[in-house]
């Protein structure tokens, strides 16, 4: 038998295709050392944008908003500083539209008749502000309750906006006044002799000092007041509709936690000295005290009561409350603040200058001030005193409806939440109701981009009483809407008696600034 040595098997010959290997094992094993970190990495990125966008457009459905999602941010960029003319392009695109930002999704209720059924839905939505929202004002905030427990919070506060504990604190807001109205005189003819000023600023930190002199009394010094009204513009910052939702050191959000918690030491601070000088018998000068004074009557009532010492119904408060320790008193005073400052702000920066460019209106309020005061400009606020102020009263309000501080508030959504017959807006989602459509409603408010405070007398705008939504409708409206209201009429009131001012007319003037609430815009 014929043998050949040269032969050699094709598996052991370098030069030969290893063909033979391309089984199971083989193949798993190309692909696997063709994968390497960049490509895994773009794969999975595709495959986030994929899903990114495929969530935003199921949850989209059919209503108004972008074709496709920016991957990821959305369009956080351009909402960094938001133009009131595209929030208006959104609002008539439809009565429902969106938009979705980082994890958010976002659906706007432009409607009257929408924004109310958000409003008046407290089995589907609760008020949510912003990711941040709860570092800021503490997890802990009666803001964020729910359901029978915040009823039950908010009835232990509604004593606090009677007409008898407003009367309590006008002493109070007149001393701010007057003490503000002489400083802007100061400023405008003696330090800047007579050249034109920019007083938002100064109407910022009035309005500060306002709300804390109510809240909190004279327990907080006026250093205090300037810190916080210096600082409080970090917190409005830090609370933006679209930002950051985690703090990271020197943003917008770190700074504003920063200011928060120096407020609710100071309020923590006024707590502890109202708490003793209410238990020493002294007289309600501010709504801390009156609080308090509340928590100390029914924790006498229940000691009374479980002596078995029987107590005439006459003597029994009107709410039975626990004693709140300091820091949930400031939590709570705090969230007063963040519903006033800047909305309070905004209507005063808007009242004077409205008055400024309409002299004649001015004119009114000035000689319906004077009157019924029968000529003394130095007398001072009473309840009676504002109640017959009919034509102040309506240009207050329709500065609120011409230029309304607060236009969204957002709210989200505790289960899926059928807003139309054909859109259910998903569990965790934010609904934002506006109202600047139902408060620029023509067929309400005729001429609506025109003001015109008579509308509030010989015209029809107290009838559309759906549409006035300033200060929200449903279980969360808001509290203090009728002191907000008379605090504005007495310091405008007040102004026309005691100032005259002029305004330095540019072109940006009518234009609207939107931070946070509505300002005029800043050249």
């Amino acid at each position: 038998m014929a043998t050949n040595g040269s032969f050699a098997s094709p598996v052991a010959n370098a030069d030969y295709p290893a063909s033979f290997n391309d089984g199971p094992e083989g193949i798993l094993t190309q692909l696997y050392r063709a994968v390497n970190g960049y490509s895994l990495v773009i794969t999975t990125f595709l495959l986030l944008v994929a899903y990114d966008q495929f969530k935003y457009l199921w949850n989209k459905g059919s209503i108004a908003g972008p074709a496709w999602k920016m991957p990821f941010i959305g369009p956080f960029l351009s909402s960094v500083n938001p133009k009131m003319d595209e929030y208006k392009a959104k609002w008539n695109s439809g009565e429902l539209s969106c938009v979705s930002v980082f994890h958010k999704f976002v659906v706007m209720a432009s409607s009257r008749d929408m924004a109310r059924k958000v409003f008046n839905s407290p089995d589907f939505v609760k008020p949510c502000v912003v990711d941040v929202a709860q570092k800021l004002l503490r997890p802990t905030n009666w803001v964020f309750l729910d359901g029978r427990e915040h009823i039950d919070y908010r009835k232990g506060l509604n004593g606090l906006f009677t007409r008898q504990a407003l009367e309590t604190y006008l002493p109070g807001q007149e001393e701010v006044y007057e003490k503000y109205f002489a400083r802007f005189v100061k400023i405008s003819q003696n330090e800047q002799n007579g050249k034109p000023v920019p007083f938002m600023p100064m109407f910022r930190e009035l309005m500060c000092a306002v709300s804390c002199r109510t809240f909190a009394g004279h327990y907080m010094s006026d250093a205090a007041v300037k810190k916080i009204a210096d600082d409080y513009y970090k917190i409005t910052a830090a609370l933006e509709l679209v930002n950051f939702p985690i703090i990271i050191p020197y943003t917008r959000t770190w700074y504003g936690k920063k200011a928060s918690d120096m407020v609710l030491n100071e309020f923590s601070i006024c707590a502890a000295k109202s708490k003793a000088r209410m238990k020493a018998g002294g007289d309600i000068t501010c709504i801390m005290d009156g609080w308090i004074k509340s928590m100390l009557d029914s924790e006498k009532y229940r000691e009374q009561i479980a002596k078995g010492i029987t107590v005439d119904d006459s003597e029994k408060p009107a709410m039975l409350l626990r004693v709140f320790s300091d820091y949930e008193i400031a939590q709570t005073l705090f969230t007063f603040l963040f519903a006033s400052q800047d909305a309070t702000s905004s209507a005063c920066t808007w009242l004077f200058q409205l008055m400024a460019d309409r002299p004649e209106i001015l004119d009114r309020v000035r000689e319906e001030n004077l009157a019924v005061r029968n000529g003394d400009k130095f007398q001072n606020f009473s309840m009676d005193i504002l109640e017959k102020l009919p034509y102040t009263k309506a240009v207050v309000k329709e500065t609120l409806r011409y230029r309304p501080p607060v236009i969204m508030v957002p709210y989200v959504v505790k289960k899926s939440f059928p807003m139309t017959d054909s859109y259910t807006a998903p569990q965790g989602s934010m609904v934002i109701p506006t109202v600047w459509p139902a408060l620029h409603d023509p067929e309400a408010y005729p001429r609506p981009d025109y003001f015109d405070p008579d509308r509030w007398i010989s015209g029809d705008a107290e009838k559309s009483a759906k549409n006035w939504l300033v200060f929200g409708t449903g279980p969360h409206y808001c509290l203090g809407q009728t002191y907000a209201q008379n605090n504005l009429i007495a310091m405008i009131g007040k102004a026309s008696m005691q100032l005259d001012w002029k305004h330095h007319i540019t072109p940006l003037s009518e234009e609207i600034q939107v931070f946070a609430t509505l300002f005029p815009m800043r050249d």
